[in-house]
């Protein structure tokens, strides 16, 4: 599991797809996997194959590791879910290694199962924060909590208000600075994971009413 404090941005170096079509889109063909190679020296310090980082919010697992470099490989899921499918070389991601189990939680419960995406709408700049909000399905929405806590990219962040359709949060300096969402523009889409606890609260209910 992680906790959503990100410790390091990282950079995209490559990301393939072995069983696309010759010829074809690569991005566009959701049949097959792909192979994601990040440069990120912080996190691969102390790492080894099989162990899990999550990049902008999805839990991959190590394939090669060497010069500060990663592999991993993405699932057909993983890239119907994600923005990881359409990552480009050069782009800056998140990257948070799995928690020790002696280590602190600093944000909240981050399993990497990333559920959806949300588009970014709009940002309003305070003094010393960014006011985002972003607009989602219900399917999302509805496990989503204001002053709840939510992944956003990766990054565990609390929510300020919430619609049907859309939620908000503030960004921090340390955010704002640290992660990908400083840059984040309106438009574009970013990985959400929910509160956990929510998905299984409401599975236990739905369990209750069938007995």
């Amino acid at each position: 599991m992680f906790t959503g404090i990100v410790e390091e941005l990282g950079t995209i170096i490559a990301i393939g797809f072995p069983g696309s079509s010759p010829g074809a889109d690569p991005g566009s063909d959701v049949g097959g996997d792909a192979v994601l190679t990040v440069e990120g020296p912080l996190v691969t310090s102390d790492a080894r194959p099989g162990d899990s980082i999550a990049v902008d919010g999805v839990c991959l697992t190590i394939s090669t590791i060497a010069d500060g470099r990663f592999t991993a490989d993405v699932m057909p899921e993983t890239l119907s879910r994600s923005t990881l499918g359409a990552l480009a070389a050069g782009t800056r991601v998140n990257l948070e290694r799995a928690l020790p189990a002696h280590g602190r939680l600093g944000g909240h419960v981050v399993q990497g199962h990333v559920d959806g995406t949300a588009t970014l709408e709009s940002r309003a700049p305070g003094p010393r924060w960014d006011d985002l909000a972003f607009a989602a399905s219900p399917e999302l929405t509805r496990y989503v909590a204001e002053k709840g806590s939510i992944a956003l990219g990766g990054v565990s962040l609390t929510v300020t208000w919430v619609t049907d359709d859309g939620f908000g949060v503030s960004l921090i300096p340390t955010t704002l600075a640290a992660t990908t969402l400083g840059a984040l523009a309106a438009g574009s889409p970013v990985n959400v994971e929910v509160d956990v606890l929510a998905k299984y609260v409401e599975r236990l209910l739905r369990a209750g009413v069938r007995s």
